[in-house]
């Protein structure tokens, strides 16, 4: 790989960890992340890193067993910036105080003023004299370490922003990462501009190093890609088809739970476009037939990606040769199954296509984008060249219409619902909004309401519209579609799709809510 100056992020459990590795790519760094655990002396001396950053966590410093780096990392002569709980655990180890809450936590939005002092890390910060950030803390420091010095506060921190300058250790109370710390991204760019990196980081860097990394780890053996027609697995495919060429194959598991025309879409994309082997798979039936009767989200899932081996492994004997299975899996598809690199975060569902695959179907994982955001994948998409309409697309889940079908799928359900996210997505479009929304896509509900339509009753389906805006996936709110949109809309669909007879809008934004609905 083409060496880079690396920074290191000590993961301490925080479910926005990944946040912190994204910021610093938006700057150009390489960074790696790593759970504490396996943060050792040896590590660091193998790894070498320009500077580290400490995330933050759902632990207590008091706990038995709290997460803490080795103390030689203290020792590298490099910039450090502590979060949240990585404050915590600075300020424990180098001889601070912490405390538990006592009525000083503070969870959301609230506002830091500074103090008089000067820090290079808020350069371009305190304009409006405060700046909003994002707190998520029950402990608290209550006495700085020696050699820190306090340059922010908040009304439950009073030590929301320290830093002993001599060092370059610093040490926030807040998340700089989140969205909800809008000038956050200024602090990470000052932060990476005193620790000297020179912003070598790109696409077209990741681009060559991925190449580099298959040809390495496939040698002359044969993949077999799980394509589903979204930007991930997408971008997977045509990436690791430039590295080995013919020594690809894709296949297209067609589960009869993809959106209007979809599979005829894809196949043509990559047989008649990118000329890369690809196998159709239709197995609505197998699949749709196992999922009769299943209502349980998690069923679900775990019904479809059983299936999904179970077709892998079918077509995957047909290929002789073949040794590796690739996947589009991301970092938000990891952490939200397992703590990324084995951390320890708290899994929040199952994802079919992450974990486990390798072993059940004797295939060695492929998985060039493993460490990469949304974002990254559609500028990495746009270095291999695919092209702007396709990389644009909004994000599609692995189960499919499966989890915007909640209670028991049918046929029937599932072609209303086809027809009813077509006509939506056709509006988004015609009103110049598409690329403004993260995510949007409608649910089938599993009731039914009275309607008048001209003289007749009618008992029918209620559907939910979702859209979304996000920056990353980990949290999104509603989008704000004007009241006439949403009527022209629901007059649209509910004139259109035969089967529904009344129209909904989502307002739950993430957290509490997560963006599908199952």
């Amino acid at each position: 790989m083409t060496h880079h100056d690396r920074l290191l992020i000590i993961d301490f459990g925080s479910q926005v960890t990944q946040l912190i590795a994204r910021r610093l790519r938006e700057l150009s760094v390489y960074c790696e992340i790593h759970p504490f655990q396996n943060v050792t002396d040896a590590f660091i001396a193998e790894f070498k890193p320009k500077a580290v950053i400490f995330s933050g966590g759902p632990s207590s410093v008091f706990a038995d067993g709290a997460p803490m780096p080795p103390k030689s990392v203290f020792e590298l002569g490099v910039p450090i910036l502590g979060i949240c709980y990585g404050q915590q655990v600075m300020m424990h180890l180098l001889g601070g105080k912490v405390e538990r809450g006592h009525g000083t936590a503070e969870f959301g939005r609230t506002y830091v003023t500074p103090k008089d002092t000067q820090l290079a890390l808020l350069e371009g910060w305190f304009d409006d004299d405060r700046e909003q950030v994002w707190m998520s803390h029950g402990d608290h420091v209550s006495e700085i370490a020696p050699g820190f010095d306090v340059y922010g506060t908040s009304p439950n921190a009073p030590f929301a922003i320290t830093a002993d300058t001599q060092r370059k250790f610093f040490a926030v109370q807040f998340h700089p990462e989140v969205h909800h710390t809008p000038n956050g991204k200024k602090l990470y760019e000052n932060f990476v501009r005193l620790s000297g990196f020179t912003g070598d980081w790109t696409m077209g860097a990741y681009r060559d190093d991925a190449i580099a990394k298959i040809r390495e780890q496939v040698g002359d053996k044969k993949v077999i890609c799980g394509l589903s027609g979204g930007v991930d697995s997408s971008v997977a495919a045509v990436l690791i088809h430039e590295a080995i060429g013919d020594q690809l194959t894709c296949v297209f598991v067609d589960h009869g739970l993809l959106r209007l025309n979809e599979a005829d879409e894809v196949v043509s994309m990559f047989r008649d476009h990118y000329n890369i082997p690809l196998i159709h798979a239709d197995e609505t039936d197998l699949f749709l037939n196992a999922l009769e009767g299943v209502s349980d989200p998690e069923t679900k899932r775990k019904t479809i990606g059983k299936l999904f081996i179970d077709v892998f492994q079918k077509y995957a004997n047909e290929i002789d040769g073949a040794e590796f299975l690739a996947q589009g899996t991301l970092y938000p598809d990891v952490i939200e199954s397992v703590s990324f690199s084995g951390g320890p975060s708290v899994t929040i569902k199952s994802h079919h296509n992450v974990g486990g695959l390798p072993e059940k179907m004797g295939l060695k994982l492929v998985e060039p984008l493993r460490e990469l955001f949304k974002d990254e994948v559609r500028a990495l998409g746009r270095e291999l060249g695919l092209p702007d309409h396709f990389i644009g697309r909004h994000p599609f889940p692995g189960p499919g219409l499966a989890i915007r079908c909640p209670g028991e799928i049918t046929r029937d359900k599932l072609e209303i619902l086809r027809r009813a996210d077509a006509v939506y997505i056709d509006q988004i479009r015609k009103h110049g909004l598409y690329d403004d929304i993260w995510q949007a896509f409608v649910a089938i509900l599993p009731v039914r309401t009275v309607g008048v339509m001209g003289d007749d009753r009618t008992y029918d389906y209620a559907c939910a519209l979702r859209a979304v805006t996000s920056v990353d996936g980990m949290t999104a709110d509603y989008f704000p579609f004007s009241h006439e949109f949403l009527g022209e809309t629901a007059t649209r669909i509910i004139n259109e799709v035969q089967g529904i007879n009344r129209v909904t809008y989502d307002i739950t934004s993430k957290p509490p809510g997560t963006i599908e609905w199952e």
